[in-house]
C-alpha cells in the first residue's frame, strides 16, 4: 500500500502532457484555408482570362489584364441564355420561398399556440413528406403536373416549390412560437382581438428574424435546384438557372471552360447578394 501510494505520488507529481505549440496549430489552419480557397482561386483566375489565354497558361497562372472579363460575362449570358434562366429562377425562387414562409408561418401558428385534438399528429404529417427523397416524387409528379397541363409552365413551377418549401419553416416557426409566452394571447383575447388579428398583428411581427433565416435558406435552395427544373420544367421559356448551366455545358467544345466558369460565377451572385442584404436579419434568425 506504501508503495502504491508512492508511486501515485510520483505521477501526480509529473508535469501535464505538453499542449501543441501555437505555430502548429497555425499551420494546420493555414493549410487546410489553402485547400478550401484552391477551387475558389482557380475560378477567379480563370474568369480573367481569354479562351486562348487559358489554353496555353497554367491554371493557378495570373491573368495577363483584366479586358477579358467583359468578354467571358458577355459571352456567357448570350451562349447560356442566361437573362430568361435568371428570371425563371428569380421568379421561382421569391414566389415559392416567399408563399411557403407565409403558409408555414399560418400552420405553425394552430400547432404552436391553439389547444385541439391530435395536435402533433397533425405536425408529423406535415412534416412527414421529407423523410421520402425527392426522388420518388418525380413520377408521380410528372404525371400529375402533365394531366393538370402544369408541366413546362411558370405557375406549376411556383406551386411546385411553394409545398416543397412548406415543411421545413413549419417546424422553425412552431418551435419559435413556443417559446412565445402564451400571455400575450390572453391579453389580446381579453381586449376582443380575434385569432386572425392575435396572429397578424401580434405573432407574426415576433417573427421577422426566424421568418428572413428561413426565407433564406428555402431562396437559395429554390435557385439552387436542378432535379425539379430538368423534369418538370425544361422547355427554353421554363427552364431555370442551374438547368441553363445544365445546358450550357453541353457546348463545352464551343464556349470552353473560362466561359462556363464565368456562367456559374454569375449564377451564384443573386443568391450571395441576398445574404449580404438579410445578413443581419439571418444571425438574428439563428440566435432565436
Amino acid at each position: 500500500m506504501q508503495n502504491l501510494t508512492s508511486q501515485q505520488t510520483r505521477w501526480l507529481a509529473m508535469p501535464p502532457p505538453a499542449s501543441p505549440p501555437r505555430w502548429g496549430k497555425a499551420l494546420c489552419g493555414l493549410a487546410i484555408a489553402l485547400l478550401w480557397l484552391l477551387p475558389f482561386s482557380y475560378v477567379l483566375l480563370a474568369i480573367f482570362k481569354s479562351t486562348a489565354e487559358y489554353a496555353v497558361t497554367a491554371p493557378l497562372s495570373l491573368p495577363e489584364g483584366v479586358s477579358p472579363l467583359l468578354e467571358n460575362i458577355r459571352m456567357a449570358w448570350e451562349q447560356g441564355d442566361m437573362a430568361q434562366a435568371m428570371l425563371n429562377s428569380s421568379l421561382y425562387a421569391a414566389v415559392g420561398a416567399s408563399l411557403a414562409v407565409l403558409l408555414a408561418a399560418m400552420a405553425a401558428y394552430p400547432l404552436a399556440r391553439m389547444q385541439f385534438r391530435h395536435r402533433n399528429l397533425w405536425f408529423l404529417l406535415l412534416f412527414a413528406g421529407t423523410v421520402f427523397p425527392f426522388q420518388m416524387y418525380l413520377i408521380p409528379l410528372f404525371f400529375g403536373f402533365q394531366w393538370a397541363e402544369l408541366l413546362d409552365t411558370h405557375l406549376g413551377m411556383c406551386l411546385l416549390y411553394t409545398a416543397i418549401c412548406i415543411p421545413f419553416p413549419v417546424l422553425v416557426l412552431r418551435n419559435y412560437m413556443q417559446n412565445l409566452s402564451l400571455e400575450i394571447d390572453q391579453a389580446a383575447r381579453l381586449d376582443g382581438a380575434s385569432e386572425f388579428t392575435l396572429f397578424w398583428r401580434i405573432i407574426l411581427p415576433n417573427l421577422r428574424g426566424p421568418m428572413s433565416a428561413v426565407f433564406l435558406l428555402q431562396f437559395t435552395w429554390i435557385w439552387n435546384d436542378m432535379l425539379f427544373s430538368s423534369v418538370l420544367g425544361n422547355s427554353p421559356d421554363t427552364r431555370s438557372i442551374m438547368n441553363a448551366l445544365l445546358v450550357f455545358q453541353g457546348s463545352y467544345a464551343q464556349s470552353g471552360p473560362n466561359i462556363m466558369l464565368t456562367a456559374a460565377v454569375l449564377a451564384s451572385l443573386p443568391t450571395l447578394l441576398l445574404f449580404v442584404l438579410l445578413r443581419r436579419q439571418f444571425m438574428q434568425g439563428l440566435r432565436v
